[in-house]
């Protein structure tokens, strides 16, 4: 058993990889910023550390005694202005990183994004060769490719570093596709050039799969992506999602002219251009595979929303 401390852990992914580590018996231990997170935590069976992610000296003493940080807090929120994003997602990076050292541990596992590389062009047949962007002119994937970066940057002596880059996270509970289906409820949502893309995504279990084999196998400085490895019209993934939740509400097709006005990046891009990853990386070096299936974590989020099932 050891000690872990977790960033973002109240968070969607962060919830799934608190519980694989309390299922394997691990003390778990997770930054939060307000009494609510604090709840989500402490129902886990976690122990919440209070704390300001970017003002590490009001909590880095609990991070003490962990062998690894697992660092999942960002700002999720595409629509946050640059500043926002520069705060959470780039200092609370730099403040994790001061807060590993200062503690003496000796693993930090950033849960990373292909965002990351994302400035205009699709991610078509990439690899972990491809550029970060932090020239990006979208704050959020800028921000990520920083934070990254950084991270990256800190592996030397006495702290291994490793970022692990899960593409579009879902799975029961996804703060994600929860957005999309509030967006399309709201008339907000369209399918971009027809939806008819492909894209690969990796649902929350094989995300977190990734995350703990950047603790246990994965090479110090190294960033690895991990998807379900198999791969999806983005259309079809997402009309299975929404008759999960119930939508029924009609959704309108949107040409690229069109999106290119009305769609602020990253959006845009999420939505409307394909996106193929190689994980041949995660394969032969994590030994990574999926834990679960897309039909399997389809059958589960349809369970997980049926009536009378919270």
């Amino acid at each position: 058993m050891a000690q872990v401390f977790v960033t973002g852990g109240s968070g969607f992914i962060g919830r799934v990889l608190v519980r694989r580590l309390l299922d394997e018996g691990h003390a778990v231990l997770v930054l939060v910023r307000n009494a609510a997170s604090a709840e989500v935590v402490t129902a886990l069976g976690a122990r919440p550390v209070t704390g300001q992610l970017t003002d590490p000296a009001t909590w880095q003493d609990a991070v003490t005694g962990s062998e690894v940080v697992f660092h999942l807090a960002a700002e999720t929120d595409i629509t946050a202005d640059r500043a926002r994003h520069e705060l959470v997602t780039v200092e609370g990076t730099r403040a994790v990183v001061a807060a590993a050292r200062f503690a003496g541990v000796p693993r930090l596992v950033h849960c990373g994004s292909e965002a990351a590389l994302l400035a205009g062009e699709p991610l078509l047949e990439v690899d972990e060769t491809a550029p970060l962007r932090p020239d990006s002119e979208a704050a959020y994937s800028a921000t990520k490719a920083a934070a990254e970066q950084i991270v990256l940057d800190a592996n030397g002596p006495g702290l291994a570093t490793v970022s692990i880059r899960p593409r579009f996270v879902w799975g029961p509970d996804s703060s994600l596709i929860e957005g999309l289906v509030a967006a399309a409820r709201a008339g907000q949502f369209a399918w971009i050039d027809g939806g008819r893309h492909l894209t690969d995504v990796t649902h929350v279990a094989n995300a977190v799969e990734g995350l703990m084999l950047g603790w246990t196998m994965a090479r110090p400085g190294q960033a690895y992506f991990v998807t379900d490895q198999h791969r999806v019209v983005l259309r079809e993934f997402l009309e299975e999602q929404f008759a999960s939740h119930g939508l029924d509400t009609p959704i309108p097709d949107m040409d690229a002219a069109t999106a290119a006005e009305q769609v602020p990046v990253p959006g845009r891009w999420f939505l409307g251009q394909p996106c193929l990853l190689h994980t041949d990386k995660a394969t032969s070096e994590l030994g990574y595979a999926p834990v679960i299936t897309q039909a399997a974590g389809l059958a589960a989020l349809r369970t997980s929303l049926a009536p009378g099932q919270g």
